[in-house]
């Protein structure tokens, strides 16, 4: 999202705090609040070297940062990771529920504990994210879940995360319903194919037909669901919750029949 020099930034003022930011898309949409002016905290659980990285390249740009590590399946980690992000900016604006797994396992033969694993990471720890930041949104604020086109259709090998992302859908509506009298808006977003590096050499014939599905013709990038999140942050949706933007280049809109 590029505005002229003289543009006053759509998130001045605002703190951010950006789950499962070390990488991909977070790591987009971490550096997309920060490029609009929001001080964001940078969450990780294991990927701590990119956490940081994405937090020097906010400070670079003269913007603040913090890197928090945290274990989101964890509901006390949620909040006390909560705590620490508003205690760091002087309070918390906004939220961005980022973080999660995509693992591929065939629904016959899958076991509880994979099951359990991406629930609790996809959807526990939005739950528990959510809950301890509309505690700290004195004045209201903007949360954010990233949740899937597999929400609304899933992939073979996906069940558990399909499920998840379809659960995080509801979840963000009734959060919407519930918080929405204090002022905070819950929403989510609703990435397709986001390229990453080396995904068209581990994933040709995958990424082949996305670009002949897509009547954009490309792959995501992780600028666009940051400038989805951007918007959804912004005064410019003060009056939208419980809603889902999708953002697959137009594959939804392709009929399957």
């Amino acid at each position: 999202m590029t505005q002229p020099e003289s543009s006053p930034r759509l998130l001045h003022g605002q703190t951010a705090l950006v789950t499962g930011a070390g990488g991909g898309i977070g790591r987009g949409i971490a550096l997309g609040f920060a490029a609009q002016g929001a001080a964001v905290a940078v969450h990780c659980r294991t990927s701590v070297a990119g956490a940081r990285d994405v937090a020097a390249r906010i400070e670079e740009a003269g913007g603040r940062a913090v890197v928090l590590r945290a274990d989101l399946r964890e509901p006390d980690d949620c909040r006390r990771l909560v705590l620490e992000a508003a205690e760091w900016g002087g309070g918390l604006t906004a939220l961005v529920n980022n973080a999660g797994v995509q693992p591929v396992r065939a629904l016959p033969g899958m076991t509880a504990a994979e099951w359990r694993e991406v629930l609790d990471t996809n959807l526990t720890g939005v739950f528990a994210c959510t809950q301890a930041a509309a505690e700290v949104m004195r004045s209201g604020g903007s949360v954010t879940h990233i949740a899937s086109v597999e929400g609304h259709a899933p992939a073979v090998g996906h069940a558990h995360y399909a499920a998840s992302k379809a659960a995080v859908l509801l979840h963000a509506r009734s959060a919407a319903l519930e918080y929405g009298p204090s002022g905070i808006r819950v929403n989510t977003v609703s990435p397709g194919l986001i390229d990453r590096e080396g995904l068209a050499r581990d994933w040709p014939e995958g990424v082949r037909r996305w670009e002949q599905a897509a009547p954009l013709g490309r792959l995501g990038r992780p600028q666009d669901v940051a400038d989805a999140c951007v918007f959804l942050a912004s005064p410019l949706a003060s009056w939208i919750s419980g809603q889902d933007l999708v953002v697959d280049g137009g594959v939804s809109a392709r009929p399957t029949w």
